[in-house]
């Protein structure tokens, strides 16, 4: 495309459990830019994006199927007047940072403006991108009807195929709901479907449709009797599926034994992460649809079922404690009702169902799970790279070593150069501690090399990487990531932490956001739940800031610590927790270690030189991690990465 100028991509792709995001490099006169775009959950994406005007090439780098239906121009004084009337503050901001001459962000900016949607205007962002739909099959296919008298001693013609699928349906009194749900079914476009209508008491069924069977519920039944040898699906009487949710699920199930998609929970969204084990044992956030292959639920005990009250988050536990691979495919593909189970239900289940050695517990009325501490309990290094700032470093040492409740700490300073008088003073009293070790390191600041200074002089089991401008709220804050950190299969694991005013500046870094890697809802109140509640609960993320990161020493070593050539300054810490992933060694997040943040006020703004070089870094990080950004696991991807507030785009 010749000049640049703002342009509206519209494209599409099939729907998959492998997504990745589209992704442009723009070959530029001045170098290289790779732009990542919305991923496709609804029928179509749009892009609003700024091609520069020294635009050579343009390279697409897209999944199998994908289709660019239509280019499309904008003016810029268009989405100015738009910026205007929807969101005046910002339609000013962007104007002043395009008068300033800071590209990157006069474009995210005016594009976070005009081409991002918050979640609650989730009906208008997906009629936007909705296509017409093929006419849904009306009535009952009766080649695929099987006429059985006892429908739950049979599965029916054809029910040991793979794409056979058993849903049962738990009803209520209210008929108009089973009735949704029901024409729902009705109307799915894959065949091999049968459904059995699970009633809370005796049930006077009509026989109009051979392919769904009633009957009462029998606390003594097993699941086995239900299902028989199909795939399995759990429905609640009102959950109304779309036309393709049954025929899209049975097409992923080779790719894990269970899939699950996203829904519309009473109207709201919820858009859900890739597998997250740790998310899904608290929370249930994947809800329904999902979709359990024969294979699965062959593991699962063959005893009986018991009460239809908890029966939904029992199987719900036993499927993810057994599943070999669990899929997401990120599409909309049911509206369901009901509320979650309360917190006292599910920690009761939690235990009853315990696989893990971790003790589930109630805090702040969600469920959390508590890992277990070896007795006595490990020596804990922590690691805090520091120059001068006495207000800080006193600060800091007097929250480690006087204010942390953990019994066995080790503080290493590593000191880049201090010449204040008085924090060289401080010194000499901390190393009047024997928990205090001071290391100096006589070189240009290189943070990477700093901190790897500091764990070679640790000798702790588990390291935590503490910057000098962090404060200490609670003093349990150690003990809730040591307990993380020394999981199995557990590499990195980050704290929340709060700027001086309250509000969030770490809950997780989501790998892609802002282009590179980014804190998701940062400056958000410090009380946020996050989408689906996330921030109320220790969960998977991709990566974790090294301004409060704790991981145990073999893990550190096993990946050679922090990348000092590299990422000297930046992404070291996202570059740290990719490689630890990549050897199978999961980051985790943590609400239970909160901390206080003034983020780099020691080291100042990112300005002139050092925005070059912040430049140089985050250019070897996208080089490196290509494939991270365009899919981080735990970010949908409809939600929007040129905003950090969990919005669509």
């Amino acid at each position: 495309m010749a000049g640049g100028g703002w342009i509206v991509l519209t494209y599409r792709e099939p729907p998959t459990t492998r997504p990745r995001r589209p992704m442009l490099r723009l070959v530029r006169a001045e170098g290289v830019e790779d732009v990542v775009l919305p991923g496709v959950t609804q029928a179509y994406a749009h892009w609003l994006g700024l091609l520069p005007d020294d635009l050579c090439e343009i390279h697409l780098a897209a999944e199998p199927g994908f289709v660019l239906e239509r280019v499309g121009r904008r003016s810029t004084a268009s989405l100015f007047l738009q910026a205007l009337a929807t969101k005046p503050l910002r339609g000013i901001s962007a104007l002043y940072e395009g008068l300033r001459g800071d590209e990157r962000r006069y474009r995210d900016t005016l594009r976070g403006t005009c081409a991002v949607t918050p979640r609650a205007r989730y009906s208008d962002w997906a009629a936007e991108r909705a296509a017409p739909l093929p006419e849904p099959r009306g009535g009952m296919d009766r080649r695929n009807a099987a006429a059985a008298t006892d429908p739950l001693s049979r599965t029916g013609e054809g029910t040991r195929d793979p794409m056979a699928i058993r849903v049962l349906v738990l009803a209520d009194a209210d008929s108009k709901s089973l009735a949704a749900t029901l024409g729902s079914l009705r109307a799915q476009s894959h065949p091999g479907w049968r459904a059995v209508v699970l009633h809370e008491a005796p049930h006077q069924a009509t026989l109009d449709d051979p392919r769904i069977a009633h009957a009462p519920w029998r606390d003594d039944r097993s699941l086995r009797d239900l299902v028989g040898d199909a795939s399995l699906c759990l429905l609640r009487a009102g959950d109304r599926l779309v036309s393709e949710a049954l025929g899209l699920l049975a097409t992923e199930i080779g790719q894990a034994d269970l899939i699950y998609a996203d829904e519309l929970r009473d109207g709201a969204p919820r858009l859900k992460p890739d597998w997250s084990p740790d998310l899904a044992r608290v929370t249930g956030y994947q809800g329904r649809p999902w979709l359990a292959a024969p294979a699965l639920l062959a593991r699962l005990p063959d005893g009986p079922v018991g009460p239809r009250e908890t029966f939904p988050l029992a199987l719900d536990l036993m499927l993810g404690q057994a599943a070999a691979g669990v899929a997401h495919l990120p599409r909309v593909l049911a509206e369901t009702v009901g509320a979650d189970p309360d917190a006292v239900a599910r920690a009761d289940l939690l235990i009853q169902h315990r696989t893990a050695v971790a003790e589930p517990l109630i805090r702040d009325r969600v469920v959390d799970l508590l890992w277990p501490l070896p007795d006595p309990a490990p020596r804990i290094s922590i690691v805090i790279p520091s120059r001068d700032r006495l207000d800080l470093i006193e600060r800091v040492c007097r929250g480690v070593l006087h204010e942390t409740a953990y019994p066995a700490i080790e503080c290493v300073i590593v000191d880049n150069g201090s010449t204040d008088p008085a924090v060289l003073a401080h010194y000499d009293a901390l190393r009047r501690d024997p928990r205090v070790t001071i290391v100096a390191y006589d070189a240009p600041f290189n943070f990477s090399a700093m901190v790897n200074a500091g764990v070679a002089a640790a000798t702790g089991s588990v390291v935590v990487l503490l910057n000098n401008d962090v404060a200490v709220l609670r003093p349990d804050w150690l003990d809730a990531m040591v307990r993380q950190a020394l999981r199995p299969k557990v590499g990195a694991v980050g704290a929340k932490l709060l700027y001086a005013d309250g509000t969030l500046q770490h809950a997780g870094v989501v790998v892609g956001l802002g282009g590179r890697a980014g804190h998701i809802l940062r400056k958000r109140p410090g009380d946020t739940a996050g989408h689906l509640g996330r921030l109320r609960v220790a969960h998977e993320v991709l990566a974790v800031t090294a301004a409060c990161l704790a991981v145990s020493r073999e893990n550190y070593l096993a990946v050679g610590g922090f990348d000092a050539e590299a990422f000297p300054v930046d992404f070291n810490d996202v570059d740290f927790c990719l490689r630890l992933e990549a050897t199978g060694r999961k980051t985790m997040w943590t609400p239970a270690a909160t901390l206080a943040h003034l983020e780099s006020v020691s080291r100042g703004p990112s300005v002139g030189v050092k925005r070059v070089r912040f430049e140089q870094e985050a250019a070897r990080f996208a080089e490196r991690w290509r494939d991270a950004i365009r899919h981080d696991p735990y970010y949908h991807p409809g939600l929007s990465l040129t905003t950090f507030g969990e919005d669509l785009e």
